[in-house]
């Protein structure tokens, strides 16, 4: 069947399935105050009844009036750490036999994260000089998406094209639904994998009222987004606001701290370290993510190019809404709200797109 309906404890036979079959199952999980991703022993990990509140530069848990698992929007992490991890070898002088990329399933990936993942495909994975590893990991991945019903407050998806419900490219896809019957969730196949793991599940025949509100409750949520970006063409806004003097605005509040660049699961940028050991006998070299809010980042004979906060950030917030078009045929902003959540100062990138196109020609 193509739309089915599993209970609380069908989704912890899912986690069990995808364990049998040799999946590490990553989800979900509370620790350190957060909503953070990691490997599941269990759906018990999973954060039942919690949810978070966002703002501009916070995030805070807290306990919802139900006990659903998918509650919460954004964490600080995204997938992109399994499938583009932040330090990963890439080179030894001695000959060692090439490891096997993990087999994971990922649970509880939003419309958002989805696009996150296939934008980072698109940039490693389907060029002319594919990143092996990285192909290697997505390769061997079984992805279990999650539809988004109660978007968060820095949530903006909807005008990106990327959410609330998810899009292409996974297994199976939840939409979590909670009431006097207690937590259900409706299943859609996305692939032939995704049907043989449900065909090991107990299993309702999902029916059209079920169905209906399901799609009706992501509907609702591409409704009530907590931001937007303005409407338009973003690349040819930023192409006539290079020279505005907003950009130094924001240099004013910003710390280039770089933390916009981790958090957001399409960045890609990274660094090689070369290493040896004490002898110089072994050498290796490692990659590293990199930020271009690092003075280091542009660095060319005896100086860096990009030498003052404002550049810095233009050029980030220009290659993530204008240029990644020209490079990559996409947008690489996919809504999630992280960079805005986690920014110390509380830049909020939506709000200074929308500052832009309320200059634009006025500047």
């Amino acid at each position: 069947m193509d739309v089915a309906v599993i209970d609380a404890a069908g989704l912890h036979q899912l986690v069990s399935v995808l364990q049998d079959v040799g999946y590490r199952v990553v989800g979900p999980t509370v620790s350190g105050n957060a909503i953070v991703l990691d490997e599941l022993d269990s759906a018990d990990d999973l954060p039942a009844g919690w949810g978070v509140d966002v703002a501009p530069g916070q995030y805070r848990l807290r306990r919802r009036d139900d006990d659903a698992v998918f509650g919460h929007s954004a964490g600080p992490q995204s997938w992109k750490q399994f499938l583009h991890p932040s330090r990963q070898k890439v080179w030894s002088s001695e000959a060692e036999p090439p490891e096997e990329p993990p087999r994971y399933a990922f649970l509880g990936v939003r419309g958002c994260d989805l696009a996150a993942i296939a934008t980072l495909n698109g940039v490693l994975g389907a060029g002319a000089h594919p990143d092996g590893n990285f192909a290697g990991r997505l390769g061997r991945a079984f992805v279990v998406a999650v539809n988004c019903t109660e978007p968060g407050g820095l949530c903006f998806c909807a005008s990106m094209g990327s959410g609330p419900a998810a899009g292409p490219g996974y297994d199976l896809a939840l939409t979590e639904r909670t009431g006097p019957l207690g937590r259900r969730y409706v299943v859609d196949v996305g692939s032939a994998a995704g049907a043989d793991v449900l065909a090991r599940l107990v299993v309702e025949e999902a029916d059209t009222g079920e169905i209906d509100g399901a799609r009706a409750d992501v509907a609702d949520a591409a409704r009530h987004m907590g931001r937007q970006m303005p409407e338009g063409d973003l690349r040819q806004l930023l192409i006539e606001s290079r020279e505005s003097p907003h950009w130094e605005e924001v240099a004013s509040r910003c710390l280039t701290c770089g933390n916009c660049t981790m958090v957001c699961p399409t960045c890609f940028c990274t660094s090689a370290e070369d290493v040896t050991d004490l002898t110089g006998t072994h050498a290796e070299r490692w990659m590293t993510w990199a930020s271009c809010f690092e003075f280091e980042f542009t660095f060319v004979h005896e100086g860096s190019v990009r030498q003052s906060g404002s550049s810095r950030y233009r050029h980030w917030l220009t290659h993530k809404l204008g240029t990644w078009h020209d490079q990559f045929g996409t947008s690489g902003c996919v809504g999630c709200g992280r960079c805005i959540a986690w920014c110390p100062t509380g830049i909020d990138i939506t709000e200074e797109m929308h500052t832009f196109a309320e200059r634009d020609g006025d500047d």
